[in-house]
């Protein structure tokens, strides 16, 4: 007999579609579930907004690997009565989820011209588990019928900061207020109804948190010292500590050393800005380094669009708001200037300061102020081996392969002719 409605278990499958490559270098050692956004990432946002158990994430197989939160999908326990409910988790949550969940006809859901979700039985998914990149090809050769939404997805890295505010704001919109930390009877807490302080954290004197514009999260071991403005929207998280300055309108993940000035920016986590500058609407890898008084630019000098080399092309962002794309393992020398839409890629190093930085560094360059040549590989490791260490982590087998394989992917990047510093 065929299991109603009432007996029928929706399980979530998060999937990385093939637009991946839009988000680099923020992708190129993590999947897309993986990216930081509002209050955690695209994927515990979507655990949140789906409210059922997560079956599987299915994106590259390497860099899946080097996330340390991803499940690994049970293909055993799949039952006759268990449907799954697969999301693209570029997408973001919205009314046409509800759709989605409440079908009990099998079918896919297209936005955009991508997949934005599917419901199936389950049962008909048991060859595409573990399928990784391939699994979006898997999808689409079911034949299933398909029904057009209205639905937006994180496209393009900017999304993410431009959406980012926005998304603190309705992350912590049900969260009550909560000081469980340690807090300075010198601090100041501006309308204190919208801040959050976990337990463990340690506000220093005169400390300033204002929630006038937005709510303010502090992580569990967080520590903001002394004379430090931090203005909301703003989550700090776990372990990460301001160590003076100006913060507002940002996100930073797990275990950041930040200092100066930043704004409007999202920080994937492990990452250190430790002295004086300016970063603003930027987005920062993990393991980065930004060595003192390294700014970026965020407005051009004619307010005009900003445009940001992505994945080999020059693409028109349609804001004049953009700074910086810094990917994982990058590192910056003092006084090193990041000019308007930025993109620095996956471990390169950059030590020219005091003149302008090229508008493109591919993974694994290497600038010296007037030209771009190769990071040694081994070097690379070496030195990602002892940022890791700093935090009391290592340097997994996973992340390290992920690396030489990003290497070797990237070499004709290398190669090929230098990205103007151009007025793009």
């Amino acid at each position: 007999m065929s299991p109603t409605p009432e007996h029928t278990r929706a399980r979530l499958i998060l999937y990385e579609d093939r637009h991946w490559r839009s988000l680099r270098p923020l992708t190129d050692l993590l999947p897309v579930p993986a990216l930081v956004f509002g209050v955690s990432d695209l994927a515990r946002r979507w655990l949140a907004a789906a409210r059922m158990p997560l079956f599987g994430i299915e994106a590259r197989s390497g860099v899946l690997a080097n996330w340390l939160d991803a499940p690994v999908p049970d293909t055993a326990a799949i039952c006759a009565s268990d449907d799954a409910v697969v999301v693209n988790s570029a997408a973001l949550p919205g009314a046409w989820f509800t759709e989605v969940s409440a079908s009990r006809t099998p079918a896919l859901w297209l936005g955009e011209g991508r997949i934005v979700g599917a419901r199936l039985p389950l049962s008909m998914l048991r060859g595409a588990i573990g399928r990784g990149e391939d699994f979006e090809m898997v999808l689409l050769g079911l034949g299933l019928p398909a029904f057009p939404v209205d639905a937006e997805f994180i496209t393009w890295p900017w999304d993410l900061m431009a959406r980012n505010a926005d998304a603190i704001r309705g992350d912590l919109a049900a969260v009550p207020p909560a000081v469980r930390g340690r807090l300075h009877r010198l601090a100041c807490i501006e309308q204190p109804e919208h801040v959050i302080i976990e337990d463990g954290a340690v506000i220093g004197p005169f400390a300033v948190l204002d929630a006038s514009d937005g709510p303010i999260l502090v992580g569990r071991g967080a520590r903001i010292e002394a004379h430090t403005h931090v203005r909301g929207p703003c989550v700090i998280g776990a372990g990460t500590q301001l160590l003076g300055g100006s913060v507002s309108g940002s996100t930073f993940g797990p275990q950041c050393r930040i200092a100066g000035e930043v704004e409007a920016s999202v920080w994937q986590g492990h990452a250190n800005k430790r002295h004086h500058g300016f970063l603003g609407h930027s987005l920062v890898g993990e393991w980065v380094n930004l060595g003192a008084l390294t700014t970026t630019s965020d407005l051009k000098n004619n307010y005009g669009e900003v445009k940001v080399w992505i994945d080999g092309q020059l693409v028109a962002t349609g804001s004049n708001k953009v700074g910086a794309l810094i990917g994982a393992h990058a590192k910056t020398g003092i006084g090193t200037l990041l000019p308007t839409g930025a993109t620095v890629g996956t471990a390169a190093n950059l030590f020219g300061g005091g003149v302008f930085a090229p508008k493109h560094v591919p993974a694994f360059g290497w600038w010296d102020g007037v030209t771009i040549a190769e990071h040694e590989l081994e070097r690379c490791l070496a030195t990602a081996r002892v940022a890791t260490g700093r935090r009391q982590r290592t340097l997994t087998p996973a992340a390290e392969a992920s690396l030489r394989e990003l290497h070797a992917s990237t070499a004709g990047e290398r190669r090929g002719p230098p990205v103007p510093a151009a007025r793009a």
